[in-house]
C-alpha cells in the first residue's frame, strides 16, 4: 500500500491534496467559459497548495528525506550508471 510508512500528517496531507487537486480539475472551465471559482478562491487555493507542499517538506526534512529522494518503479530504467574503476597495474622497471 502506498500510505505505509507515512505519519497520520502526512496520510491527511496527501489526501487533502489529492482531494483539493480533484475539485480544481473538476471545476475547471472548458474553453471559451467563464471560470466558476472567484479569482480570491483561486488565490486560496493556491496558497493552500503551497502550505501543504511546504509541510510535506518539511516532515521530509525531519524524517531525514532529502529533496532528490522520489519513488520509482523496480523496472523504471535508472538515470545514472555505476561504473567499478580499477587501478592499474603496476609497473616493474
Amino acid at each position: 500500500m502506498e500510505n505505509e510508512g507515512l505519519s497520520k500528517e502526512q496520510r491527511i496531507l496527501r489526501v487533502l491534496r489529492k482531494v483539493l487537486g480533484n475539485i480544481v480539475k473538476d471545476t475547471a472551465p472548458r474553453p471559451g467559459r467563464p471560470n466558476p471559482l472567484q479569482e480570491s478562491t483561486i488565490e486560496d487555493i493556491r496558497g493552500l497548495f503551497a502550505l501543504i507542499a511546504e509541510r510535506e517538506r518539511e516532515l521530509a526534512n525531519e524524517a531525514g528525506m532529502t529533496a532528490k529522494e522520489r519513488p520509482y518503479f523496480s523496472d523504471e530504467p535508472q538515470n545514472t550508471h555505476t561504473l567499478k574503476l580499477h587501478r592499474p597495474a603496476k609497473k616493474l622497471n
